[in-house]
């Protein structure tokens, strides 16, 4: 199918009143294969989304810059700007559209570039239409944020896709639970967090025990991240909880 068709397509679906509960997105489809863009297509256009598609990366960024795109599909291998590419071009300019980026490169790996270089999903091609549209649903459910890959408090670099923390360029090695209770500290600095919005939140637990689980949990983590001879960045705040903050 050639791009003069896919182009007929796209405008005849534009004028279709899908019944559904979501109010009408425009979607941004950029994709390189006709044939799967018309089915892509089709297929959202019943479901009640406005589709406009583009075969280039060249093509997407400028469209994706235009500002009434809702949400973006982007394959990864296209002519030209790939899709990852477009895909840091636009968050470099500030654009916080949800994205989601269809590839045959399935690989954890290759899922980790597509979420650094700026998507928010990765779906695998083949894919099951019924699976994009849920994600899509998804995508478009989550509160309007700026994206957040990283968290810095003073000299602390928490890596949110990588999981990995390092303090003035040193890591440090971190278990997973160790990560999530930094992570959710680093998302609050300055605050105190009581052991029970910790045990809550951090451990899931939904009723108060007695346990010293937290505290045992935060020493470990804080002779991990405050070496010796380091300005302490995790603090003990007497009769109330705990701490993330550069400064006292």
């Amino acid at each position: 199918m050639n791009a003069t068709n896919i182009q007929r397509i796209d405008a005849a679906h534009l004028n279709l009143d899908g019944n559904v509960s979501h109010k009408r997105v425009n979607v941004l489809l950029v994709e390189d294969d006709y044939e799967t863009a018309e089915e892509i297509v089709g297929d959202f256009s019943e479901r009640g989304y406005t589709v406009f598609h583009v075969a280039n990366g060249s093509e997407g960024l400028a469209r994706a810059r235009l500002g009434d795109i809702g949400l973006i599909i982007v394959d990864r291998m296209l002519p030209g700007m790939d899709g990852l590419s477009m895909l840091e071009n636009l968050r470099g300019e500030g654009s916080q559209t949800p994205a989601l980026v269809l590839s045959a490169l399935g690989d954890v790996d290759d899922r980790v570039r597509g979420l650094k270089a700026g998507g928010d999903d990765y779906l695998a091609k083949p894919f099951a239409f019924a699976e994009l549209a849920a994600r899509v649903e998804a995508l478009l459910r989550r509160p309007l944020m700026t994206r957040e890959t990283m968290l810095r408090v003073g000299p602390l670099e928490l890596d949110l896709i990588d999981r990995v923390v390092h303090r003035a360029g040193r890591t440090v090695d971190l278990l997973p639970r160790e990560f999530k209770l930094l992570e959710y500290l680093a998302r609050r600095p300055g605050q105190v967090m009581t052991r029970a919005m910790l045990l809550e939140d951090v451990w899931n637990y939904r009723f108060l025990t007695e346990t010293n689980l937290v505290d045992v949990h935060i020493g470990k983590l804080r002779r991990k991240v405050d070496a010796p001879g380091e300005l302490p960045l995790i603090h003990t705040i007497r009769g109330a909880g705990f701490m993330l903050c550069a400064t006292t």
